[in-house]
């Protein structure tokens, strides 16, 4: 360690995508498109549970952060990649490298816990709609709110506070965009205290995460059987798959990349793009999942757009 120079530097290097001759201009375009499809979608989701009043209940309001924090994943990271990719450029600044890790991390830990809100309110509607109203009204809906967000930074703070005890010796992130192992990496001391407490956090954001998912969703699965009502069948079934398959995509593309980390013999380029679809099919698959699936988003949006026809 005595022969380790000290960067003092803020400039960092990228580690960029092998990208092949002629095949820059339409990766580009296609990222932007599949960009300005997200950000359009999300947004759309955004402003119609703002304007319109009959969307106006605990459960968009729990949803609508679902497209915030999706909004906030997409564009900590897409924008960087494509300049990079455009400029061919592989460029940024310590700065900006740990606030972009945090934002990528906060929606990291964000879909998780807005996940399980989102299964509790449901689990709480299909399986005791009578007391709905009592139990979820508007100040229950905005402590859960500030829990899931408040839980989120709690944990991410916690992980990225150790970062300031490591001087850095490296100055080349080993990935497109920045994460925290890939700011681990930059330090040549002794980085056992972050890789346990980083473990420790993922664990318990998931374990809290699961376990209110499967003990709501097991409830929901018991109500399915045993109600003879077509309709709520199949309304509730509807909501369980539409929300597990987001959910379970998510966990599989999440384990691989923590998991890719520790495991030096993982193809760069694979590592790079499983990442980075943590940050681009969720943003793109959740407001139709989320949105289009609800009647009432449906009917709401139908008629902004029939009220914009006939003006």
């Amino acid at each position: 360690m005595e022969n380790l120079s000290i960067i003092v530097s803020f400039e960092l290097t990228m580690d960029p995508f092998w990208i092949p001759s002629g095949a820059k201009y339409p990766i580009f375009f296609i990222g932007i498109f599949m960009y300005l499809l997200s950000i359009i979608c999300n947004l759309t989701l955004l402003l119609l549970i703002v304007l319109q009043q009959s969307l106006h209940k605990p459960m968009y309001f729990i949803l609508f952060n679902l497209p915030l924090n999706d909004l906030v994943g997409i564009t900590s990271m897409f924008p960087k990649v494509l300049s990079d990719i455009l400029t061919e450029t592989s460029y940024t600044y310590y700065p900006l490298c740990v606030f972009q890790g945090f934002l990528l991390h906060m929606y990291g830990g964000g879909v998780l816990f807005i996940l399980a809100a989102m299964a509790f309110d449901r689990y709480i509607a299909i399986c005791m709609p009578l007391r709905y109203n009592a139990i979820m009204t508007p100040k229950v809906a905005v402590g859960i709110v500030a829990l899931v967000w408040g839980l989120d930074f709690f944990f991410i703070i916690l992980l990225f506070s150790l970062q300031s005890k490591h001087l850095r010796c490296k100055s080349r992130i080993l990935n497109v965009f920045c994460d925290n192992p890939s700011l681990l990496k930059l330090t040549c001391s002794n980085t056992a205290v972050n890789n346990i407490v980083g473990l420790f956090t993922t664990a318990v954001m998931q374990s809290v995460s699961v376990s209110i998912q499967v003990f709501s969703y097991v409830q929901i699965l018991i109500i399915c059987l045993v109600t003879s009502r077509s309709e709520a069948k199949s309304k509730a079934i509807n909501t369980c798959l539409a929300q597990l398959a987001i959910f379970l995509t998510y966990e599989i593309v999440g384990t691989f990349t923590i998991l890719s980390h520790r495991f030096p013999n993982v193809n760069a380029d694979m590592q790079k793009i499983i990442g980075m679809l943590i940050f681009l099919v969720p943003p793109l698959v959740n407001p139709i999942v989320y949105g289009l699936n609800s009647y009432e988003v449906r009917q709401n949006l139908l008629k902004v757009f029939k009220r914009k026809i006939s003006v």
